[in-house]
């Protein structure tokens, strides 16, 4: 890197001098991209597999007369009506198999990703079940409108599994709203996950109904063996993954809180120690959801990141403290029990491309850079980090340290944000994509890591695009819900 930018602060520069490439030890470095490559193939199976699946249930509709149906205007909202619900259908089961923490997808997708897909497939599946339920409605009643409450309740309480699937609907109503970016802001994080539960009651509860009555998924032996198959395996998924293994992993690895340790004056750091820690496939750049089992509020789970490379004997997770996870977590005492799910997340090693990376953090969004830095394999010179932070930098000593014995290069970038869309700071003069591409003028050739506030990692992302990034090699990890 280049540049000559320093903080009185710490003495690290924005710009390194070079570094001799004869320091570089090219034998300890692995082959990076060979996971990345591995999990471009499984997103291009798994996106195949949503469309097959997509083409199937339309193919049946079809077959079922869906098209000439289309000739009258009952008979037409019917067949709209069907297809509408078949889709819906195939697309919740899909966004509860988003969230299953399938490690198949978790790999290959990162858990942020996963969920903007799930948010995206839920409210396209929510639309056509609102479709789905209206059109039908309308077909029965004839297109009579004045008989439409009359005909609700017909359905309602005389056919099989409908009085289930109208309490399901409300479920998933409730869940929709919910997530609704306003709903969300009102919302303790802790109140949100619990309500987006009902989304697994609201999908249970409407299951006797499309198997029972539904004509598609009765009018073949194929058909009717594809939707149980496909709802067994998402049910099955979801108690294997989501519930079964994290008490697995719980009982074998019995994590315990050794110490609290304040970073700073809002951020604090908790170790953990357990059995078999070398057994649990954790690495840096990764995040555990948490239960410290004392005090109120120990059935909530709350998601914190690792801060530290794990090195098989303990475990050390930061959080900010903004809310009543983290806060609680702040006054945990030595010798509390821990459950755990996880790990997730793919904010490391294995999304790499390039043997050079560049890591760019804001606040406390420099926790999982802090492990990458110690657990990426590496030559000195080949990795750099940029911490932004508005009042005091995390982790200094400890980046000291690595920047000396591996040859880190990193840069502290105090101070408010000049701007709505400013990334650097106020050390940065000009256009930012220019700046940072004199500071690093490898930055194209590099993978770039990026966590910290969503809005932040949004216009960083931009700003790494801008500045000649392929959008493959950027790699990001937001701290929001």
């Amino acid at each position: 890197m280049s540049g000559a930018v320093t903080t009185a602060r710490t003495g690290y520069a924005t710009g390194w001098g070079a570094v001799d490439d004869s320091s570089r030890d090219s034998s300890r470095r692995l082959r990076p991209g060979h996971r990345a490559r591995r999990d471009n193939t499984s997103r291009l199976v798994a996106g195949l597999l949503l469309w097959l699946g997509l083409l199937l249930v339309t193919y049946w509709w079809v077959a079922d007369g869906g098209i000439s149906d289309l000739g009258g205007w009952a008979t037409a909202l019917m067949s709209v009506g069907r297809i509408a619900g078949l889709w819906s259908a195939q697309l919740l089961l899909v966004q509860v198999l988003l969230m299953a923490r399938l490690p198949w997808l978790e790999n290959a997708y990162g858990r942020d990703r996963l969920v903007r897909i799930h948010r995206v497939v839920g409210f396209t599946s929510f639309s056509l079940m609102v479709t789905h339920v209206v059109v039908i409605i309308g077909g029965y009643a004839a297109g009579q409108w004045s008989a439409v409450l009359s005909t609700t309740w017909d359905l309602v309480t005389t056919y099989g599994g409908m009085l289930l699937a109208a309490a399901g609907t409300v479920c998933l109503v409730m869940v929709v709203v919910t997530s609704l970016r306003a709903a969300r802001r009102r919302l303790r994080y802790e109140s949100w996950h619990l309500l987006h539960l009902y989304a697994y009651l609201g999908v249970g509860l409407a299951l006797p109904h499309q198997l029972w009555t539904g004509q598609e998924f009765l009018q073949s032996r194929t058909a009717t063996i594809y939707w149980w198959a496909l709802w067994a395996v998402t049910a099955v998924a979801v108690l294997v993954w989501r519930v079964a293994l994290p008490l697995i992993r719980s009982t074998r690895h019995q994590l315990r809180v050794t110490s609290v340790v304040p970073e700073s004056s809002d951020v604090v750091s908790v170790y953990l120690t357990g059995r078999r820690l070398d057994a649990l496939p954790l690495e840096a750049g990764q995040f555990l959801n948490v239960r410290f089992l004392s005090g109120a509020g120990w059935t909530r789970s709350n998601p914190y990141s690792l801060s530290a490379a794990p090195d098989g004997h303990s475990i050390r997770l930061t959080a900010r403290l903004v809310g009543d996870g983290s806060r609680r977590m702040a006054a945990v005492p030595p010798g509390t029990k821990v459950t755990f799910e996880g790990p997730y997340g793919r904010l490391g090693e294995r999304a790499r491309h390039s043997r050079r990376v560049l890591m760019i953090g804001a606040g406390v969004g420099i926790t999982p850079l802090r492990a990458l830095a110690e657990g990426l394999d590496y030559a000195p010179g080949d990795a750099a980090l940029i911490q932004r932070y508005r009042d005091e930098p995390l982790f200094t000593d400890e980046l000291g340290v690595l920047a000396t014995e591996r040859g880190l290069q990193v840069a502290f970038l105090p101070g408010r944000r000049t701007n709505a869309t400013s990334v650097l700071g106020p050390l940065a003069t000009g256009p930012e994509d220019e700046v940072l591409r004199a500071w690093v003028p490898d930055l194209a050739e590099r993978d770039v890591f990026v966590c910290g506030p969503t809005p932040w990692t949004a216009r960083v992302v931009k700003l790494c695009r801008a500045a000649g990034v392929p959008g493959d090699r950027i790699h990001t990890e937001s701290f929001g819900w």
